[in-house]
This record gives structure tokens, sequence and C-alpha cells, in this order.
């Protein structure tokens, strides 16, 4: 049996197969900007390829998750600071009740300062930033307290739960962002309790009574400290937040230069490539048709 092509014309059609093939990649790769389209046109770097993309991903997913976190903090550190500069007033106040100068009148009326104070403070309790109360632990749709004006006790028990919110670093590890307002206004140890201090502050102002005044007084400084550590605790979050917030940052760029280098073709490259593979297949088609045609009747004649 004889063959269709002599083995010079074989050759020929493999090579120019194959400059082909190279100038459709190099065409395809300057049109598309990529090296990598399909699994065979790299397959030893598509499952490095694949999980920087899914790094990427999830870097981008956790600095976003932390945008969010920043405004919570902020907010639950802007709201402290408040609480700071009312409870300095409470003190201020505090000051000005128990003087032996100071009259049953003007008591009553420091009283009645302290009681709007209080009702500040049960407002700082409930700040709402983008329809979370901040905080109310887990419960972040139910109001901490409930203050009602006049009552003989005028500040609610407390309405939300306990907090595990957390935010993540893009490595992976986590640190707690959120404390409640239980924990913050309402400690279960009453040399720490913001309100009941300020409550009992008010009733013995109210009722006159200097020695309950002078012991009610006693008791501020402490609390007064206290208040200080839960305004501490979220200005740490804020720097770890911003922290973490830096060091995603960092990890997405880098994860972009990895995807790039992996991906990305380089334009410069494959032009030149091209160029040259056009060059190839003129030159070989030039050569070929040059080439001497030889028929059976060239034998006979």
């Amino acid at each position: 049996m004889l063959s269709s092509l002599n083995p010079a014309a074989q050759q020929f059609l493999t090579n120019l197969t194959q400059i082909n093939n190279r100038l459709a990649q190099a065409e395809l790769q300057v049109s598309s900007g990529l090296k990598i389209s399909q699994v065979s046109d790299a397959p030893n770097s598509i499952a490095l390829l694949l999980q920087a993309d899914a790094n990427l991903s999830a870097t981008r997913q956790t600095l976003s998750n932390l945008g969010q976190t920043k405004s919570e903090v902020d907010a639950g550190e802007q709201a402290l600071q408040t609480a700071v500069g009312i409870f300095d007033h409470v003190q201020t106040l505090a000051a000005e009740g128990n003087t032996d100068t100071q009259t049953a009148a003007g008591r009553a009326s420091i009283a009645q300062q302290l009681n709007s104070l209080l009702q500040e403070m049960v407002g700082l309790a409930g700040t709402n930033i983008g329809g979370r109360y901040i905080f109310a632990g887990n419960s972040d749709q139910q109001i901490p307290y409930i203050y009602t004006a006049g009552a003989a006790n005028p500040v609610s028990a407390y309405l939300g739960s306990a907090s595990t919110r957390v935010a993540q670093y893009p490595n992976g590890t986590t640190f707690p962002v959120a404390l409640t307002a239980q924990q913050i206004f309402d400690s279960p140890d009453p040399t720490t309790n913001v309100f009941s201090s300020i409550q009992n502050l008010s009733a013995a102002l109210q009722s006159n009574n200097s020695a309950a005044i002078a012991t009610a007084v006693d008791g501020l400084s402490k609390v007064g400290s206290y208040l200080n550590d839960q305004l501490a605790f979220y200005g740490n979050a804020q720097n770890k937040v911003a922290d973490a917030t830096n060091f995603g940052n960092t990890l997405e760029v880098q994860l972009q230069t990895q995807i790039s280098s992996l991906r990305d073709a380089d334009l410069s490259q494959a032009i030149l490539s091209m160029t040259q593979d056009q060059t190839q297949q003129q030159a070989a088609l030039q050569s070929e048709a040059k080439l001497p045609r030889s028929t059976l009747f060239d034998f006979l004649a």
C-alpha cells in the first residue's frame, strides 16, 4: 500500500501544524490577555490558580465583614466615650450635692438632673447601628433596657442575651468585638454598676440623707474606673479591627499578584511570539510553493 504523502510532505504538514497551533495560542493570549484559558493551557498551574482564587474570595469576604464590624466597634467606642462624659457630670453633681451648705431643695433639683442623666445612659445602652442593638448581645433585635420615668425602679431588667460576637482575621484567628449593656452598665457587682450608682445617689439626694449621699459619692470613683475599662475594651477592639484590615488589604494585593502571574499573559512576549509564528508560517508556505512538483507522467515521458 502506497502512502498518500511522501516523508518530506508529511514533515512539512507536521511542522506547519505546530506553527499554526503556536500562532493560535499567541493570538488568543493577545486578544484575551490570559495565558490560561482552559486546563490544557497549563495543567500544572491550575491547582495553584484555583487555590489562590479561593483565598482571594475568602479574604475579600473577611474584609467586607471587618468593614461592618468597624462600624459597630466605632459606634460602641463613641457611645462609651459619651457615657464616660455623662458619668463625669454625675460625679460633678454628686460633689455639689455632698456639701453641708446644700439645701434640701437644691439636692432634690440635683436628683432630677441625675434622673435625666440615667435616662441618657439607658439610651446609650440601646445604641443601634444598621438595625442592630450592638449592646444587646446575640439578641441584637431586642433593645437591652426600657426606661420608665417616675417608676420606683425606672430601668428594666436586661432584655438582651450574652454576646459571642467575634471578628476574624484573614488568617482565620478571631477576637471578641462586643460587650453587652449588662456588662457595661448593669454589672452584677454593685460596686461597679453604673445604673444603680446613679439611682442610689439620686435617691439619697431626694431624701436629703447626708449619710446616704456620702456613701453613694464614695462609690462613684470605682464605678467611673470600671466604665473607663469598658471604654478601653472598645479602643482595643478598634485597634485589632484596623490591624486585621491592614493585614487583609496586604494579603489581597499579594493574592492578586500571584493570580496575575499564573493567569495573565505577558502581552509583549505574546505579540513577539505571534509575529515570529506568522513569519515562520509565511516562510514555510512560500518555501513549499517553490518545491518542484513531479508526477507519474514525468517518469513515463
